[in-house]
């Protein structure tokens, strides 16, 4: 995968947004930090969308949708939550043609306006758990902005719950990144580090935060998805109580969680070449495109014929299929245009193959070609694609490893602008180490979930003081 990790990070920046704009998966809104999510990323967000709605309602979840506008004395009721969001806040003042009686904040997430519901919508155990889910819009007012990556407005999915006791909300939050974990490994093609936040990192108003991260060809990590445990925290700042099966009164343990369109962008740094985007086929709009091949018109007719045919085919095998028929461009620019985009297969299709019976599969991940039978394809195509899934999530897992250090004090540290990538640390907890991290631009990017990994080894490599933790530690966007 040449291309990538061989240029400075500037150069990235500029390859990043070349090839977004030229696969046609995001243009620029006249908005400052705001984007146009075009008709061909939107497809792969439907794709991550239905996947994740059909296994969260398969784990008991409905889907809700609460309003955009939020009073802005509801995101002043919970001290972290206002502390953490204020400086992101987009506020209306005026609405038709009049100053507002309270101002109103564009939601930049939900869990304020989602409690003040369930004040009123739990009223005993028997009302627990909620499980509510809804995909939405949210609007975050940052600086500085990067198609998918960070953007004042992206579209997610939150999901918000209320339980009966503290170990029911810790077995959801679990859950729910558990689901993230497959959505992004299967679907996506990307391994991910499973951990918790530390205090400094965790969302605003959480108990716990825990986190899903990545490692992009560049050598940064990417925040995946995040699942919160936020305690009682909001239950007790808009008064959320039950009475329980003994008819003592209590408040409710909750969660929230989400993952985002950043995952588009994800998809472009972690597989993304020299050549342009390179899509997992269980995302990819176009799995397979069939390119027509002639130099005459009566070859041109019995070649798309056939392409059509086999296209029909593909789709009724459950492949996502399409004949590039476009006359105003050579086979060499249809090659091009859609390795650009990033399509798996592409199947050629000339007079000899139609003699032959048969289709040359040209695969976007290796550039290998191979002849292949008509009456094959049906079958073949899918195992192709499958196999495609597994080279691509194997690639990233074998890249991740060989960008995996350990960073025995800070001065190691130091190593990432030459050498980026996951830094293995023992961390003694305090903030003032973690703070320290700040002079090489790197940040805790997460604790291990499991135990024996997140065993330190050794010593802060910050302060020298006993280790409390082994922490992941890198560059991130």
């Amino acid at each position: 995968m040449a291309g990538i990790t061989e240029l400075a990070e500037g150069a990235v920046a500029e390859w990043y947004n070349d090839v977004v704009q030229r696969a046609q998966l995001a243009d620029y809104s006249p908005v400052r930090g705001c984007m146009v999510i075009r008709p061909y990323a939107y497809s792969v967000w439907e794709s991550i969308q239905r996947w994740l709605d059909d296994r969260l309602k398969e784990t008991g979840h409905q889907n809700a949708y609460f309003p955009v506008f939020i009073p802005e004395s509801f995101i002043q009721r919970e001290k972290e939550h206002v502390e953490g969001f204020a400086p992101q806040l987009a506020v209306v003042t005026h609405g038709g043609g009049e100053e507002l009686a309270e101002p109103l904040v564009v939601r930049p997430t939900s869990e304020t306006i989602i409690y003040d519901a369930y004040a009123r919508w739990v009223q005993s155990y028997r009302d627990l758990p909620l499980l509510i889910n809804q995909w939405a819009n949210v609007v975050r007012w940052e600086i500085r902005t990067r198609l998918f990556l960070r953007t004042m407005e992206f579209l997610w999915q939150e999901g918000h719950t209320a339980h009966a006791t503290a170990d029911e909300a810790v077995t959801e939050a679990r859950l729910i990144l558990a689901l993230y974990v497959k959505l992004i490994e299967e679907q996506l093609a990307i391994p991910v580090l499973q951990g918790r936040k530390s205090p400094k990192e965790r969302f605003a108003g959480a108990r716990e935060t825990y986190t899903v991260e990545s490692l992009m060809r560049d050598g940064r990590a990417l925040q995946m998805g995040t699942s919160h445990d936020l305690g009682q925290n909001f239950a007790r700042a808009f008064e959320v109580w039950f009475l329980d099966r003994d008819g003592e009164r209590r408040q409710p343990w909750s969660t929230s969680w989400a993952v985002t369109t950043r995952l588009i962008g994800a998809l472009v740094l972690a597989h993304g070449d020299s050549k342009g985007l390179l899509l997992p086929p269980r995302v990819a709009p176009t799995q397979v495109v069939i390119v027509p091949i002639y130099r005459s018109d009566g070859q041109r007719q019995a070649v798309l014929a056939r392409a059509g045919e086999l296209a029909a085919e593909l789709r009724r095998a459950g492949v996502r299929a399409q004949v590039d028929g476009r006359e105003e461009v050579t086979p060499g620019f249809k090659f091009n245009d859609w390795e650009m985009r990033g399509v798996p297969l592409r199947l050629e299709l000339g007079p000899r193959d139609l003699a032959a019976a048969q289709v040359v599969a040209a695969s976007r991940d290796t550039a290998e070609k191979q002849p292949l039978p008509m009456a094959e394809l049906p079958v073949r195509i899918p195992q192709l694609l499958e196999t495609v899934q597994a080279a691509l999530f194997q690639r990233a897992l074998e890249f991740r490893a060989h960008h995996t250090y350990t960073a025995a004090t800070l001065a190691d540290l130091a190593a990432l602008d030459e050498q980026p990538g996951f830094y293995r640390m023992n961390w003694c907890g305090g903030g003032a180490c973690e703070d320290r991290l700040g002079e090489y631009k790197a940040t805790i990017r997460c604790i291990p979930l499991d135990e024996e990994e997140a065993r330190p080894t050794g010593n802060c490599a910050v302060c020298g003081a006993a280790g409390e933790n082994s922490v992941w530690v890198a560059k991130a966007y």
